[in-house]
């Protein structure tokens, strides 16, 4: 028999058994407020079979043992022989076999399929995060292979199909392919220009032989690459596969796995490249401008990403204060933890409402639509992605010590929270981007007041801060330095226009209070405390 000081009392249940789309009511209304109405019972038929799964008890511990059990590197085999292959652990492959099978790769030809596809990595991240890096990469590749029609007919068929087949042979053999991408070099980091990886032309068309290394080249057993490297006629845009037509494998030594903060199930890799073959996508000397949708298509699952991680952050704090008691009642109805919770869900939910826009501008695709998301999608990445920590981080401690142990799954949310902001190009590089895009392209700007506009009127704090950011926009001087607070602005305004215009009163006052009106302090739990409160928290209750 137990001693009585065993006995197990006040400890929360376990958050499984749930459908992570279906009990997200942000995610769920942004889906039906931009699917086309025809496609919606489908829609949501199939987010509903993935968000079951995501909740499982089966899949969350996939999740966690592909992370206690990270990918090795076996550069050769028993003989000798170079191999450059990378081991991952069976519930790696169950992962990825169920997000390609969900369409999380397919998205530029299906109806709704960017809308549909963003939603579905933002539930299947809160599962597994690392996993997102390949089905990313893959998805964004189609539009930088579109630049060679000849190439995109070959491999589109193969990045967009359901069916996942690990394991290195000739792609031409394969139902489903998946891509990587190798553009950082290690004396240049986000300067690409800066690379050395050489091409040199064969005498075919179009092929060519690459010597260089890459610093960083996540996920090195995907099917194909693309990568930067410098031809006579400057830098350019290559498609590297793994296994050559006849069955022999291309050079792509794989020298070390980096040893990462978090991102621990995905293998991240440095590759050297000797007389690689290599196929040109695009024209010579433009490079930058061929991968440069590649790399906006990333950018935006930067921010899905985030967006996802922050709200398993706040779903993970909300239960756990639904069912911790302390200090004579539930920790929930606390009015200081209500405060930190509902300020934790307005981060969330704007983060998800801005997400699910841009994947719908992506569906558009207007000329009002691309232009908007020329500046929205960086100025996007820039903010959501830095909040993600102190979301994470909060959301942690309001487990308290028990948020700090393993077992919670907090940790690994916290470690993986800042790897959003470094991809794809970090803050600064963010801020940079959006400041061409004011400079350069003026419908741009045109199509985020535009945007923002249509909620002018509704909040005079709403109204105040894009007065704001309309007089910074017009003085120019020392833009470079003040980048950041102009991208901070520029987001915020966004978000709460958006919020105003979709979400429920007590969500979007809220918001609008603190983070456009001052009215908050300099850490989470610090709104007006006059605010409709519990139905923020309310909302944000990933179960009944």
């Amino acid at each position: 028999m137990a001693a009585s000081t065993h006995t197990v009392t006040n400890q929360v249940p376990p958050l499984v058994g749930y459908d992570v789309f279906a009990t997200d009511r942000a995610l769920a209304e942004g889906v039906e407020r931009h699917g086309t109405p025809e496609l919606l019972d489908a829609t949501r038929a199939e987010l509903t079979g993935l968000g079951l799964a995501a909740g499982s008890a089966e899949v969350q511990e996939w999740g966690r043992r592909a992370n206690d059990h990270p990918p090795a590197l076996r550069t050769h085999d028993r003989y000798g022989n170079r191999i450059d292959e990378v081991e991952f652990h069976p519930d790696w492959h169950r992962l990825l076999d169920r997000a390609v099978g969900a369409g999380l790769t397919d998205a530029w030809g299906r109806p709704d399929g960017h809308l549909r596809r963003a939603a579905g990595f933002f539930v299947w991240t809160q599962a597994e995060a690392g996993n997102g890096c390949p089905l990313s990469m893959t998805h964004a590749a189609v539009p930088a292979l579109r630049a060679d029609p000849a190439l995109a007919a070959e491999w589109e068929p193969r990045l967009t199909s359901h069916r996942y087949e690990p394991g290195l042979r000739p792609a031409a053999g394969k139902a489903g392919a998946l891509f990587g991408m190798g553009m950082t070099e290690k004396q240049g980091g986000s300067d690409v220009r800066a690379n050395t990886t050489a091409a040199r032309a064969l005498d075919a068309a179009g092929e060519y032989l690459l010597t260089g290394h890459k610093w960083f080249c996540s996920a090195p057993m995907c099917d194909g690459f693309l990568v930067l490297a410098q031809a006579p006629g400057g830098l350019t845009c290559f498609l590297v596969p793994r296994v050559l037509a006849d069955g022999t494998r291309n050079v792509f030594r794989v020298q070390r796995l980096k040893d990462k903060l978090g991102n621990r199930s995905n293998a991240s890799a440095e590759v050297e490249f000797e007389d690689t073959w290599a196929r040109r996508v695009g024209e010579e000397g433009r490079g930058v401008r061929t991968i440069i949708e590649m790399v906006a298509a990333t950018r935006l699952d930067c921010v899905l990403g985030s967006a996802a991680l922050m709200r398993q952050s706040v779903a993970q704090a909300v239960h756990h204060a639904t069912y911790r008691s302390a200090f004579g009642g539930e920790l929930i109805d606390k009015p200081l933890m209500r405060n930190v919770l509902a300020d934790l869900a307005l981060e969330s939910e704007a983060a998800t409402t801005l997400g699910l826009r841009l994947a719908a501008a992506y569906d558009a695709d207007t000329e009002r639509d691309r232009a908007f998301l020329r500046l929205a999608v960086p100025a996007a990445k820039y903010w959501v992605t830095k909040r993600c920590t102190p979301v994470a981080a909060e959301a942690l401690e309001c487990l308290g010590g028990n948020g700090y142990v393993e077992e919670s799954g907090m940790p690994r949310l916290l470690r993986e929270s800042p790897l959003n902001s470094i991809w794809e190009g970090s803050g600064n590089v963010q801020a940079l981007d959006v400041l061409r895009a004011l400079q350069r392209e003026p419908a741009a700007l045109d199509a985020f007041l535009r945007e923002v506009g249509e909620a002018r009127g509704a909040d005079h704090r709403l109204d105040g801060a894009i007065k704001g950011l309309l007089t910074e926009l017009a003085d120019l001087s020392g833009i470079e330095a003040r980048a950041r607070r102009l991208v901070e602005r520029i987001a915020l305004v966004l978000q709460g226009s958006l919020l105003v215009r979709w979400a429920p009163p007590e969500v979007a006052d809220a918001f609008c209070a603190s983070r456009l009106g001052r009215d908050w302090g300099t850490a989470f739990g610090t709104l007006p405390h006059t605010l409709d409160l519990a139905s923020v928290v309310d909302r944000a209750r990933p179960v009944g």
